[in-house]
């Protein structure tokens, strides 16, 4: 099915027979079976109907991402991927509003997940998608909320910014084919990105936590956003309210680590593991901001190219978790399993860092049994390879 059918097609789902097909396809128990399309295909044309439970089935997967609205949603299945979550497009929309912005273009917009957060903040939006089916998609999502125009960003970024305005950019990363790693095959492209991230107006452009610090451009603050200890994103900032040469590290909800990077950092030395260690935020770890950490933990690295910290102090940090260690043993298979069998331990976690190892396939070899569970972290050190059995403490604890 090319674009442009797709587009109609998913255009029909707001039609009166496109929303009984589509009520209907989400009450199959499941919409991919062959039990699914066949009662659908006894009511329903054969497009409507796939179209409508391929939505049933995107809207399931959905939830963990969208929660409860999810059920009111329109999605394709690239944009679901790289669709940005609620929590962080309440951030980008929290940022925009602080710096006095009014009004955002948002260049490719996707499903529409972050422009219908600036809808929420009270900001008015413009949204671009290049793509046929999902600029339809966003305009289900956002109705009459927003206008959504279909064309390439490139060729209507100057017709649609004003004076005063905001610009939010996410290029996409993902297509039906699979995931785009190059900067050169984004879309909007890289060159657009940078010229937007000049410094002259308030811009935000969302891409992959794994943007190598090389790429960031000298007049953007770089932040790595942080969930549930998922690092999800890095945004790149400019314009008033953005501090260049900055990287900041924000764990949602609230807290934030910043790191002046024309600043020495914290220099930590290292030593043998203490009474607890420290794992860092994926966050934390991309924005350069170990040593802060570890200096404010009393903490120290077990190896300097290691992001685990330790400390003898048992300290809550939203910026890491901390695990208690319960046992130092070296890093061999025979005193692994000697020392999990002691602890009757049947069930473990095996974290790893600095170590070679498949942890499925080790974790199979340690024969567990037991009613007991641990953290099994496996490192290497400045001297040598170790393996922690741990506890996890909870934040609270």
């Amino acid at each position: 099915m090319t674009a442009d059918a797709e587009a109609a097609a998913i255009a029909q789902l707001s039609a009166p027979q496109g929303r009984e097909a589509l009520a209907l396809a989400c009450e199959q128990s499941d919409p991919g079976s062959l039990a699914a399309a066949q009662a659908m295909r006894a009511r329903f044309p054969a497009k409507l109907a796939a179209t409508a439970l391929t939505q049933a089935e995107l809207r399931r997967r959905s939830v963990l991402k969208f929660g409860p609205a999810a059920a009111q949603m329109f999605f394709t299945r690239a944009g679901l991927e790289q669709a940005t979550r609620p929590l962080v497009a309440a951030h980008h929309a929290a940022r925009f509003a602080a710096a006095g912005i009014r009004r955002v273009v948002d260049l490719g917009c996707g499903i529409g997940s972050d422009a219908l957060a600036f809808l929420a903040a009270d900001l008015s939006v413009v949204a671009v998608e290049i793509d046929p089916a999902t600029a339809e998609v966003a305009r289900l999502n956002l109705g009459d909320r927003a206008p959504v125009l279909q064309g390439d960003a490139e060729l209507l970024v100057d017709e649609l910014l004003g004076d005063g305005d905001g610009a939010f950019c996410d290029p996409a990363r993902r297509t039906n084919a699979g995931r785009v790693w190059r900067v050169e095959d984004f879309r909007p492209s890289w060159q657009l990105v940078t010229r937007l991230l000049a410094g002259d107006r308030v811009v935000g452009v969302k891409l992959g936590p794994a943007l190598p610090a090389t790429l960031v451009p000298a007049t953007a603050e770089a932040e790595w956003v942080s969930v549930g200890g998922d690092t999800v994103e890095v945004v790149l900032w400019a314009g008033p309210g953005s501090r260049p040469a900055v990287r900041v590290a924000s764990v949602l909800p609230d807290a934030r680590l910043v790191v002046e990077t024309t600043a020495p950092q914290p220099e930590l030395g290292t030593a043998p593991v203490g009474r607890y260690l420290y794992e860092p935020d994926g966050a934390v770890i991309r924005a350069g901001g170990v040593s802060a950490v570890g200096q404010s933990l009393d903490g120290w690295l077990l190896d300097p190219k290691i992001a685990y910290l330790s400390s003898d102090r048992s300290v809550r940090t939203p910026f890491a978790t901390i695990f208690e260690v319960l046992d130092v043993l070296p890093y061999q298979e025979k005193a692994i399993r000697q020392g999990l069998r002691t602890r009757r331990i049947g069930s473990v976690e095996i974290k790893k860092r600095g170590i070679d190892v498949d942890p499925a396939r080790f974790r199979a070899r340690l024969q567990l049994r037991g009613p007991n569970s641990c953290t099994l972290i496996l490192s290497r050190t400045a001297h040598g390879a170790i393996a922690l059995i741990a506890r996890r403490l909870p934040p609270s604890e």
